[in-house]
């Protein structure tokens, strides 16, 4: 039995790809964040692995000389597949080993099929046109990715004045592009589709425009009803990242089958299907084979852009390295699990009974803009730490049993209206010692005087710790 434990303890602590071990190494000079960051994660994993294996074995960490052992009988083997372990413990590891295996995939990626070009390094904008062309030619999509003075712009916005933005947004992408991505070859799409959400909502899954379109993918009420996402005052569906997911791709195959063109879909994800066929009409090339391109000029302002925009945030994202840009830790939990939920529910009703703060349950479940889960006539997934999957079974009936203590002040209609007025508003943050307006802004994608306008404020610098304020 340990030793079946200690195996898979060493298969967590080596379980990287089986292609890890040919990886070339990463050329560089001195070390990187990112290798500090992965120093410190390893570390943090091994004596996590360390504490479940001695749990699991009932024993401390510390070795027995094999003289000094006592004799004693060889236990029953277990005879199942939680060898031994405990559900919690089971669950630990099992986050332990999905999390190693998601950050080796994901560094994975750049060794092995972005590497570092022959040439020489730049982090300002002194590289030569073909060093960029170049390069956008070797990431062979399917979707045309152009070279010309507009997307040159807008490489260098990525890479250059917004390479902090790039940051946060290669952090990010570990939790989100996975599930993106498996949801574009599932339906047979080309994979750089997952940099249009970078472009729509920098990947913050409340985001809200001042249009009124919401989420990860900016859908319209209209657009996201359409394609059969729940739109309510304690639900909405365009800021549940995979559910929206799900309706942009069926949106973006729908886009293809009308013009045969990948650049014109995205162009018509932006300004609407009807614009892009004025477009189209008035370039006079209704009866030719056309691209982005050939109607660039006929088409709105903004979505002349979001193509050059698309094609640059593809670009910083295979190239970050290149550009000395590192990725910001990841502020979501990266191994997760779903809970299929029957019963109305308040997050408040498990953080008060698990180890698992609010906040955390807002970030995995942004579409229940009230907290609640409305499951009185079908059931909702909830989403939660792989961690805590366990945990929250085993106290399944104490957390129900909470239900009045937390949902009485819902049943009252005139709390409820007051509720959504105040949840209608937007995502809201606390602002902590040290905040500014500035750094508040730069976070949530947003200007300053957005956030004064919104919140009435008058003097940037008049900011109070416990203040909320609306972000979003």
């Amino acid at each position: 039995m340990k030793y079946t434990v200690l195996l898979l303890a060493s298969l967590v602590l080596t379980g990287s790809p089986a292609f890890a071990a040919e990886r070339s190494p990463r050329k560089k000079n001195q070390p990187t964040q990112t290798d500090a960051y992965y120093a410190a994660y390893e570390a943090e994993q091994a004596a996590a692995i360390a504490a479940a294996v001695a749990a699991a074995l009932g024993t401390d960490s510390q070795p027995v000389a094999a003289d000094d052992a006592p004799e004693t009988e060889e236990p029953a083997p277990v005879n199942d597949i939680t060898l031994g372990l405990t559900a919690v413990q089971a669950d630990s590891l099992l986050a332990v080993w999905n999390e190693r295996l998601h950050n080796d995939s994901f560094t994975d990626f750049f060794d092995r099929y972005i590497g570092v070009d022959s040439l020489l390094d730049h982090t300002d904008n002194t590289a030569p046109d073909s060093l960029y062309a170049g390069r956008l030619r070797a990431l062979v999509s399917p979707i045309p990715l152009a070279y010309n003075e507009i997307v040159k712009d807008r490489i260098h916005l990525y890479v250059g004045k917004q390479r902090e933005l790039t940051s946060r947004i290669l952090g990010k992408s570990q939790y989100y592009f996975p599930f993106i991505e498996e949801e574009l070859i599932k339906a047979e799409m080309p994979i750089e589709l997952r940099a249009m959400p970078i472009i729509e909502s920098a990947l913050i899954s409340t985001a809200t425009s001042r249009a009124g379109a919401v989420g990860l993918w900016q859908f319209m009420p209209s657009t996201g009803k359409n394609y059969g996402l729940e739109i309510n005052s304690l639900v909405d569906e365009r800021r549940d990242p995979l559910r929206s997911t799900q309706a942009a791709v069926r949106y973006l195959r729908d886009l293809y089958n009308l013009y045969g063109d990948w650049t014109l879909a995205i162009a018509a994800y932006n300004c609407g299907p009807g614009n892009v066929n004025k477009a189209i009409a008035r370039s006079g090339t209704a009866d030719k084979s056309h691209s982005f391109w050939d109607i660039y000029y006929y088409l709105p302002r903004e979505t002349r852009g979001y193509v050059p925009a698309f094609i640059g945030a593809t670009y910083a994202y295979a190239y970050h390295r290149q550009h000395n840009i590192d990725f910001h830790e990841t502020p979501i939990p990266i191994a997760v699990d779903t809970i299929r939920v029957n019963r109305l529910l308040h997050f408040g009703q498990i953080a008060s009974t698990i180890d698992l703060p609010i906040e955390t349950l807002r970030q995995l479940n942004p579409q229940y803009k009230l907290d609640i889960i409305p499951a009185t006539t079908k059931t909702y997934t909830l989403v939660l730490p792989q961690r805590n999957i366990a945990q929250y079974i085993a106290h399944e009936q104490e957390i129900h049993a909470k239900d009045s203590t937390y949902l009485k002040e819902y049943m009252n209609p005139v709390n409820l209206n007051k509720k959504l007025k105040e949840g209608l508003g937007g995502t809201t943050y606390v602002v902590k010692k040290g905040d500014t307006l500035g750094g508040i802004a730069r976070r949530y994608h947003v200007t300053v005087a957005q956030l004064m306008r919104w919140n009435g404020i008058r003097n940037a610098k008049a900011l109070r710790i416990g203040q909320r304020l609306r972000v979003g």
